[in-house]
């Protein structure tokens, strides 16, 4: 029998406990799993007194992928380090964090939850703002969803006005329904993604004028129901999150237009299916993260949709999940979900 031992502990994620500084991680735990089984009596105390402190906290660790560390940090709340619903994340190349919530304040962060900054998009009272990523040239981009267009900035949260791209609802080109992210390609040109009244994606030059556009309503390859996210590999090649057809779906855009390749899921919570898939990744090992809104999970997949691990579920003790919609990876591997409806983020440290 093996048990989940916590170590560097440094507040409790309990409802009545607060952070002492609203500038330092909230509810911020680690957990991991130990490297030899109990020998000794010493270690029969750490091993039961660990018991006893997830009796008290309510936690239960036993659905956590084994040689995981986990860090959770941020509850609900107003003040900085703590979020209302979070819907949206990036990282940049120092490791730094951008997180969007219903509030529509994009906080920034280090690796371990350190509050940096923030600040608020121009507008919120239609709605507010769901994906987030970085440009080639260090900008943050916004995805304003329900304003219709792509926001710039740099990341101390200074506004690019002369960047934005769109900002008029419509069909045609140049124009969008609900945008939900944004990715370049090795050329630096940029591909936007919407649902609503047109489900499609805009490819736009670097410097942002309209080339070409595809997808409508559907199930058929090249089409789409709510391409939710997006993400662009070292070949050109764009995968989306192809939410409510519970899919991957992906195209060859290094050409004149764009090419389907392939599409892999089908609706379910069984390895390799998707319930509302919310975001998709793809490292250079070719390996595909996707955070599943319906399943509550993040799910790891080889690139032909082959599961290879998964971890998650609904619940609110480390570990858990409530309906995560987005993730980052940072430069050591770590997976940091946004945890939304718990209104939190957890790091997830893989061994491997």
């Amino acid at each position: 029998m093996s048990f989940f031992t916590p170590v560097n502990l440094r507040t409790l994620d309990l409802p009545d406990l607060y952070p002492t500084s609203p500038r330092s991680p909230t509810s911020l735990m680690i957990w991991k799993t130990p490297r030899r089984s109990v020998g000794n009596h010493a270690e029969l105390v750490v091993v039961l007194q660990a018991m006893l402190v997830l009796a008290v906290s309510g936690c239960h660790l036993s659905h956590i992928q084994p040689d995981t560390n986990v860090l959770v940090w941020g509850r609900r709340g107003l003040d900085d380090g703590r979020f209302i619903k979070p819907r949206a994340i990036t990282i940049d190349d120092q490791d730094r964090l951008y997180i969007v919530d219903m509030t529509s304040r994009i906080q920034v962060f280090d690796r371990d939850g350190t509050f940096i900054r923030s600040w608020r998009t121009p507008e919120c009272a239609q709605g507010k703002p769901c994906g987030l990523s970085i440009s080639q040239d260090g900008m943050l981009m916004v995805c304003d969803t329900h304003y219709f267009r792509v926001l710039f900035y740099t990341p101390r949260g200074e506004l690019i006005s002369e960047r934005t791209i769109g900002g008029t609802n419509g069909r045609g080109p140049g124009e969008f329904g609900f945008v939900t992210d944004v990715v370049q390609d090795s050329g630096g040109n940029y591909y936007v993604s919407e649902y609503g009244d047109y489900d499609r994606i805009q490819k736009f030059d670097a410097d942002g004028r309209y080339v070409y556009q595809w997808g409508q309503h559907g199930t058929e390859p090249g089409q789409f129901l709510r391409p939710q996210g997006m993400a662009m590999d070292d070949n050109d090649q764009l995968w989306v999150a192809d939410a409510s057809n519970h899919r991957i779906q992906v195209f060859d855009v290094s050409g004149e237009s764009p090419q389907f390749l392939k599409s892999f899921g089908t609706s379910g919570s069984s390895k390799g299916k998707f319930s509302y898939p919310y975001q998709v990744n793809v490292d250079r090992a070719g390996t595909v993260t996707v955070a599943e809104f319906g399943n509550h999970r993040i799910q790891q997949l080889s690139n032909d949709g082959g599961s290879i691990r998964s971890w998650g579920g609904p619940g609110r003790q480390p570990g858990k999940l409530h309906q995560p919609w987005a993730f980052a990876i940072d430069s050591q591997g770590s997976v940091h979900v946004v945890d939304s409806y718990n209104h939190r983020i957890q790091r997830f440290d893989w061994g491997d």
